[in-house]
């Protein structure tokens, strides 16, 4: 039963979004991109026109995100966050900020940056820019992404990388040396404990010139 899901709610996504339309696949005329690969089409439906403004309009800015998640942690993902899916999931916020490049790791495949928002001169958070990026902190943090629309957790997993792999493109930073330049960003941090480490999945930054 499942398994039709995903082909239905994208059909109801591309209906809902202006100027979208189903594409026939040429390899098969009876088939659509929906029914093709329904990921790609959920993704390429929503990464722009629902994720990246749902990140964008509930950012908490660092400072503000961590008090509220010292206070209380359900309290905070209640009223600021999404939970993923499974018992014991983390909650995924969004989050934005400033700071001062400490380090940054630009040549790996999993770039890294390492970044201090309170001006202690000591990194506080690190920016996972990718293309090679961990977690499922994106989807998470959606509540239009639901495991219950899905066939399974492999496909609901897949979502996961889709939208890894869409965002990193966006990531452009300038060549060389970032260390000590000032970074503004947005982005995703996944949290289970208030002890927790930040590691951030960036969705927009920009470095000082």
């Amino acid at each position: 039963m499942r398994s039709s899901l995903i082909p239905l709610a994208v059909a109801a996504l591309l209906l809902a979004l202006p100027g979208c339309k189903v594409v026939k696949n040429d390899t098969n005329p009876g088939a659509t991109a929906a029914t093709a690969d329904p990921i790609a089409t959920l993704v390429n439906a929503t990464f722009e026109a629902k994720l990246l403004p749902h990140i964008a309009k509930t950012a908490l800015p660092v400072a503000d995100l961590r008090a509220a998640i010292a206070t209380d942690l359900t309290a905070a993902g209640a009223a600021h966050g999404n939970r993923g899916a499974g018992e014991g999931a983390a909650w995924a916020f969004a989050v934005k900020g400033e700071g001062k490049v400490i380090s940054a790791n630009l040549t790996s495949r999993a770039r890294q940056a390492e970044i201090d928002t309170d001006g202690d001169g000591v990194a506080d958070l690190t920016l996972a820019l990718g293309p090679v990026i961990k977690g499922t902190a994106l989807r998470d943090v959606a509540p239009f992404y639901v495991f219950g629309d899905f066939r399974d957790q492999i496909e609901f997993a897949q979502l996961a990388r889709a939208l890894n792999d869409k965002v990193s493109p966006l990531l452009v930073l300038p060549e060389g040396d970032i260390a000590g330049k000032s970074m503004t960003f947005t982005g995703v941090v996944p949290i289970k404990s208030a002890k927790d480490a930040w590691v951030v999945t960036a969705t927009s930054v920009t470095v000082a010139r």
